[in-house]
């Protein structure tokens, strides 16, 4: 059986909420070991001159803490 542990995090991209999910799992991975999933719990967006300025996710990465 395996443990996994559960971490919030929220990042932002100026070009797609993909890329927000992206640069959040590229952060979290920077000390954060086996990470096996990520779920988008919310999005939202900032907007600027009538234009979206930046796009935000909420999430929840999934790591593996033991074996």
């Amino acid at each position: 059986m395996s443990v996994h542990k559960v971490i919030e995090i929220m990042a932002e991209s100026d070009k797609s909420w993909k890329e927000a999910a992206q640069n959040a799992v590229k952060e979290a991975a920077k000390t954060v070991k086996n990470i096996k999933s990520v779920w988008i719990k919310d999005q939202s967006a900032t907007v600027k001159n009538g234009e979206i300025d930046s796009y935000r996710v909420h999430c929840r990465i999934t790591f593996e803490i033991s074996d």
